[in-house]
């Protein structure tokens, strides 16, 4: 079997993933099922193994798959009941629950489902391929294409001090990828990095896979980071790294004052620690974004972070990172890695740096977002009947809820999941058992549904969920 020809009216991922649908669609037991390896379907299918991975990244993302470390992708089908799932992992029960047909999934954060660029990047690509044949692009570029990674690069310089080279940047196949690279690069397993919380579960889950030992420090009710507790761990722990948000926290849709920042920035250099700065929403504020930290840290001890997806959509799936330091190690991992990315779906990307219409679309998406987000908010305020508090995010495409009475959040989800519908509980996003009165509420998403009466729901859950 070949998907090769499939590329002149679609892109390859999306042949791999109808495949892989069917593929899922025929599982009939009721326990997880292994799926074939990337490198298997490569060579069944004949196609790149970074299409594999996307493929299957989309398929994590809409709860049809979920990855275990070192073991790989699986399935579970279509027919498990909620009530088969009530003893496993809370992330397991998430992907399964999604996965079921009729499912609105409100549990993530994608900002793009309000616009995105996909039909822009096909139509660049395809004028790409007329510019470049097949024969004549060059597939052995294992950091990414030279054009996005000088468009990267021009785009993070904010002056002569703090620049950066094509050369600093690496592009990957998702943004997993690269975390995983970064990971072993930096050599973080059995070392201490702090981060932020509530923090992503795909963050979180990797460094717990990697051995990485993971001190949270957690978001204060009043959208603050306590600079006494950080200090305090950078002084009497062997702290590694620090792991935080360039300008918004996600979930939390937060962010610090600049009198904090320059707080944060200090404790940093003092302590000599190097920052690991998670740039994922850095450009998706609704007003003007604040000084980004790595504008004020020490830029020898900085390695920045992020993807285009949550900006661009799922056709543009590439993680990237950006480091001054560590260059030999980083280009044997990603030799090692061997991404075969598509060198003009990388160009493309570029291209829409270059013409300027990716700002033209942020700037319309930001709008979108905090439209959105206000409706959102009235709804939450009318509907909730005073159940949940919540700060006004400041980006994104998700609210971070909290149960004003004490809740079984899990009860609450088994609820919901029970009426078609999907959240996403705080616990989910620490390791520590944080968050357990928190939950993730998207005001994006695919399905149809009336949001009013779906809140009535979740509020009716939380009031039958209650504790105390």
């Amino acid at each position: 079997m070949t998907l090769r020809g499939e590329r002149q009216a679609d892109f390859a991922y999306q042949a791999v993933y109808r495949y892989m649908i069917n593929l899922i669609n025929e599982v009939s037991l009721e326990i997880p099922v292994k799926l074939p390896s990337l490198r298997q379907l490569s060579a069944r299918l004949n196609v790149s193994i970074s299409t594999i991975q996307y493929a299957y990244s989309l398929l994590e993302k809409e709860g049809r798959v979920y990855s275990v470390a070192k073991s790989g992708y699986f399935a579970w089908p279509a027919t498990v009941k909620p009530q088969v799932m009530t003893g496993a992992d809370l992330l397991e029960r998430l992907y399964a629950a999604a996965r079921r047909p009729a499912m609105v999934v409100l549990s993530g954060d994608e900002p793009a489902l309000l616009g995105s660029l996909d039909g822009a990047l096909l139509m660049l690509e395809r004028q790409l391929v007329r510019r470049h044949p097949h024969h004549l692009q060059p597939w052995l570029q294992p950091c990414g294409v030279w054009e996005l990674r000088t468009a990267l690069a021009a785009r993070y310089t904010s002056s002569p001090t703090r620049c950066w080279q094509a050369d600093d940047v690496y592009i990957g196949a998702d943004l997993q990828g690269v975390l995983e690279i970064l990971i072993d690069a930096l050599g973080l397993k059995g070392s201490v990095v702090v981060v932020e919380s509530p923090c992503d579960y795909l963050i979180l889950r990797l460094l717990q896979a990697a051995g990485v030992r993971v001190v949270e420090l957690p978001w204060q009710a009043g959208g603050s980071l306590n600079l006494d507790t950080l200090e305090h761990l950078l002084r009497h722990e062997p702290v590694h790294l620090v792991l935080l948000s360039s300008v918004v926290s996600m979930p939390s849709g937060i962010a610090l004052s600049a009198e904090e920042r320059l707080g944060v920035a200090h404790l940093l250099d003092h302590y000599g620690c190097w920052l690991l700065e998670n740039d994922t929403f850095g450009e998706l504020s609704f007003a003007s974004s604040p000084v980004p930290l790595r504008n004020l840290v020490n830029p020898e001890r900085l390695i920045v972070f992020s993807s285009f997806e949550k900006v661009l959509g799922p056709e543009a799936p590439f993680g990237y990172a950006l480091s001054r330091h560590l260059s030999s190690e980083l280009q044997r991992q990603f030799l090692l890695r061997s991404f075969r990315l598509s060198s003009i779906r990388q160009r493309a990307i570029a291209q829409l740096y270059q013409d300027g219409r990716f700002d033209l679309h942020l700037q319309t998406l930001r709008e979108h977002l905090r439209e959105q987000a206000q409706a959102m908010s009235q709804r939450l305020d009318a509907r909730m009947d005073g159940r949940v508090t919540y700060r006004m995010p400041i980006a994104g495409a998700s609210f971070w809820l909290q149960s004003v009475a004490a809740v079984d959040m899990r009860q609450v989800f088994q609820r919901m999941v029970a009426q078609q519908v999907v959240i996403g509980p705080g616990e989910l996003f620490s390791l520590s058992g944080l968050h357990h009165q928190h939950m993730r509420l998207s005001h994006t998403f695919n399905g149809h549904l009336n949001l009013d009466i779906t809140l009535d729901s979740l509020a009716q859950a939380l009031r039958e969920a209650q504790t105390d």
